[in-house]
């Protein structure tokens, strides 16, 4: 016997907006038993005196300062550019309207 009702399991579908048949429901509820009997598991383990942790490589952090440094000069940068407009770089619409 599931521990998830059908009533459940369609109010969960409704919740994720998928449609589910009566056939894809009982189905669903034998899936989603087998997670729910997992988590329970999970949580039945002792983990009493286990510190959490977020990662376990030890690294700490791999990236660089954000440092303020001077940027390209506007003038070399929009002598690269194929086209520009107002001293901006003119690229094609992407988005209609």
């Amino acid at each position: 016997m599931s521990k998830l009702s059908a009533a459940e399991v369609q109010r969960i579908s409704k919740l994720a907006h998928i449609g589910l048949s009566e056939a894809e429901v009982a189905h669903m509820a034998g899936e989603l038993e087998v997670i729910v009997s997992f988590v329970e598991q999970l949580q039945a383990v002792n983990v009493d005196g286990v510190e959490p942790t977020d990662q376990v490589t030890g690294l700490v952090d791999v990236m660089r300062e954000d440092v303020v440094a001077p940027s390209m000069d506007r003038t070399l940068a929009l002598s690269n550019a194929p086209a520009q407009l107002s001293g901006y770089i003119k690229v094609k619409r992407v988005l209609n309207g």
